[in-house]
């Protein structure tokens, strides 16, 4: 059995790993679990990641979770281009930095963002208090702050001269809030052209391929079954984790 991959593209990560596996020509089967009908807590997805969450990896006998894991588990297995993951130690470790960053920053913040202006309001039938909304965007955009003056600075990419794993999670979790009509790279002039070097590197075609549901994602939302079990227990769960 070959290489498989449990993915839904309306998730930040499973997008960094499609787009890392596709770029790369890492052949795989596409294992859809589809978040909006709550497919991850089926009981034949609790058999493949008893974390009920995607992505997830699943080659011959050997699973895994996790979206950073996976991507440093591709880089390695198929030996991809050294600038994904370099093995000069200080430019690994400047990926290492942001990738071990980024979770509870910029796609934390980006997430909640979303949910807050898309998901949420539909589950529990309430806005978003303001004081809230604002608070959140005050995150996001203190994250975006961080991430040009820490970790792009003044060079083209957050490892230097060439892409990397870092910009490849951090373009996919800027992508998120533009599917609710945010736009984080609005005003920043440096971190457009930054996203512009991204994309290309990674390809336009297949960047827009991976991010297609994400930019539809307004009118996915509006066709949910809010009342559905799924969708009831999705909203407890995102509502104790992003208030």
């Amino acid at each position: 059995m070959g290489l498989e991959l449990f993915l839904d593209l309306l998730s930040q990560p499973c997008r960094a790993v499609y787009i890392f596996a596709k770029k790369n020509n890492i052949a795989f089967d596409f294992k859809f679990v589809n978040l909006r009908t709550g497919q991850q807590y089926s009981e034949e997805f609790g058999k493949v990641n008893l974390l009920r969450r995607v992505p997830a990896l699943k080659d011959a006998d050997f699973v895994l979770a996790e979206s950073v894991a996976i991507l440093k588990y591709l880089a390695g297995k198929y030996q991809t281009p050294n600038h994904w993951y370099p093995s000069e130690l200080q430019l690994r470790s400047r990926v290492d930095e942001y990738l071990a960053w980024q979770h509870m920053a910029i796609r934390f913040q980006g997430s909640r963002l979303f949910l807050f202006k898309g998901l949420l309001p539909l589950l529990t039938g309430q806005p978003i208090p303001k004081e809230q909304m604002d608070e959140a965007v005050e995150g996001l955009q203190s994250s975006i702050q961080l991430l040009e003056d820490k970790f792009l600075q003044d060079r083209p990419y957050i490892a230097g001269h060439e892409v990397s794993l870092a910009d490849l999670v951090a373009i996919v979790e800027l992508m998120q809030p533009l599917g609710v009509g945010f736009d984080p790279f609005a005003d920043r002039p440096k971190l457009a052209a930054w996203r512009d070097r991204v994309k290309a590197a990674l390809g336009k075609e297949l960047f827009d391929e991976a991010h297609e549901r994400v930019m539809k994602s307004a009118e996915a939302l509006s066709n949910l079954d809010v009342q559905s079990p799924a969708m009831q227990r999705l909203a407890k769960s995102l509502k104790k984790r992003y208030n």
